[in-house]
C-alpha cells in the first residue's frame, strides 16, 4: 500500500463491531474512528415510532457520518492507519430498511453526492450473528433506546446486511460468523479473529511478478485472480478468495489435508518403489531418484498443489498468517549468529 492501511468493520446491531474495532486498532497499533451515534437527537423517539421519525434520523446520521469521515479519515492516514467502526456506504442499508417514495428517493440524491467524497477502506470486516445472538447481546449492553428494538426489526436488518455484503465490490471484505465467538472474555476467540484479520491485510503486500500468472492483456475474468506477488501470504489471501463458499470448519478443512497427504504418501509409495528398481539396475541411487521423479512428476505437481491448497485453507480457518508463523520458525531453529 501506498498510505497507511485504513480498516472498517461492520455488521448489524450488537455484533460487536466497537469491541472488534478496539481491539484491532490496540493490536495493530492505529488511530480508531467510533461512529459517535449517541448524538442523534432523533434515535430514541425513532425506535419508539419507526415511520414518523425515520427520515430525520436517516438524514442526521448521513451528515454526520460524512462530515466525521471527510475530517478525520484523510488526516490520519497521512501519518498513521486507521480502523474505524463503521462504513460510510452503510448507511444505505438502514435508508433502504426504513425509508420508501419520495423520502428514499431525496436520500438517494444527497448520498450518492457525498460518497465520493469519502475515501474506500483497505479491507471490510464484516461480523454476522444469528438474529437470536444479536438480541441477546443487545439486552446485556442495555443501551435505554435500544430497549425496544423488535426483533422482527432485527431480523430485517441482519438480512439486510447479509444482502448488501453480497453485492459490495467497493473493498475486499472478510466475512466473519460471531455467533460461537465471544472475543471479549476469550483470549482464543479473540486471538482467531485478529489472526484472520492480520492475514487479510497482507494482500496489499506484493513483491517482484511470478511469470505465467497474470491474464492476457484485454482478457477480464471474474473470478480471483493469482497474486501477482512472490509471498506466501498472497497465495493464502488468494486461496481464502477462491474458497469463499467453503465450509470455515477446523475439522472438514484438517480431513480435506489428511486426504491428499493420504493421496500424496501413495503416490510417493510408488515413486520409492521404481527408485528401488532403478537402484538395482543402474547402481547409482541419485540417477535411481531422477528418473523416477521424472517419470511421476505430473502426479506429484498435482498431490503436491492438492496439499499446499487444503494447508492454505487450514490456516485460513485458523486466523493464523502462514508466512509469519514460517518466519517465527526459521528465527527460533536458525543457529545463532556467533562474533568473534
Amino acid at each position: 500500500m501506498t498510505r497507511p492501511f485504513y480498516i472498517a468493520v461492520e455488521g448489524p446491531i450488537g455484533v460487536g463491531k466497537t469491541t472488534l474495532a478496539r481491539l484491532l486498532s490496540e493490536a495493530l497499533h492505529t488511530e480508531l474512528l467510533l461512529e459517535v451515534f449517541e448524538e442523534n437527537p432523533f434515535l430514541p423517539r425513532f425506535y419508539m415510532d419507526r415511520e414518523r421519525y425515520a427520515f430525520q434520523t436517516q438524514i442526521f446520521f448521513l451528515l454526520s457520518r460524512y462530515r466525521q469521515q471527510r475530517e478525520v479519515i484523510p488526516q490520519v492516514l497521512r501519518q498513521r492507519p486507521l480502523v474505524s467502526d463503521y462504513l460510510f456506504a452503510k448507511d444505505r442499508i438502514f435508508a433502504h430498511l426504513n425509508l420508501s417514495g419520495d423520502e428514499l428517493a431525496v436520500y438517494e440524491q444527497v448520498h450518492r453526492a457525498l460518497a465520493e467524497r469519502i475515501p474506500v477502506p483497505d479491507l471490510v470486516v464484516y461480523l454476522k450473528a444469528t438474529t437470536d445472538v444479536l438480541m441477546e447481546r443487545i439486552a446485556f449492553r442495555d443501551r435505554p433506546y435500544e430497549r425496544n428494538m423488535s426483533r422482527d426489526y432485527i431480523e430485517a436488518l441482519r438480512q439486510a446486511y447479509e444482502n448488501f455484503f453480497t453485492r459490495y465490490t467497493e473493498a475486499p471484505v472478510l466475512t466473519i460468523d460471531t455467533t460461537h465467538l465471544n472475543i471479549v472474555s476469550n483470549s482464543d476467540h479473540r486471538e482467531h479473529v485478529i489472526g484472520r484479520v492480520r492475514a487479510a491485510l497482507r494482500e496489499g503486500l506484493i513483491d517482484q511478478p511470478l511469470p505465467g500468472l497474470l491474464l492476457p492483456e484485454g482478457v477480464r475474468s471474474s473470478a480471483p485472480q493469482p497474486p501477482i506477488g512472490r509471498r506466501l501470504s498472497d497465495w493464502q489471501v488468494w486461496s481464502r478468495q477462491l474458497a469463499v463458499t467453503q465450509s470455515e470448519d477446523l475439522i472438514h478443512a484438517f480431513l480435506t489435508l489428511s486426504r491428499h497427504l493420504g493421496e500424496l504418501a501413495a503416490q510417493l509409495t510408488v515413486v520409492w518403489r521404481d527408485i528401488a528398481s532403478l537402484q538395482a539396475t543402474r547402481g547409482n541411487r541419485s540417477e535411481a531418484q531422477t528418473h523416477a521423479v521424472e517419470a511421476h512428476r505430473q502426479a506429484l505437481q498435482q498431490h503436491l498443489a492438492h496439499t499446499l491448497a487444503a494447508l492454505l485453507q487450514l490456516a485460513n480457518n485458523s486466523g493464523i498468517d502462514l508466512e509469519q508463523a514460517l518466519i517465527s520458525v526459521i528465527r527460533e531453529t536458525a543457529p545463532e549468529e556467533r562474533t568473534s
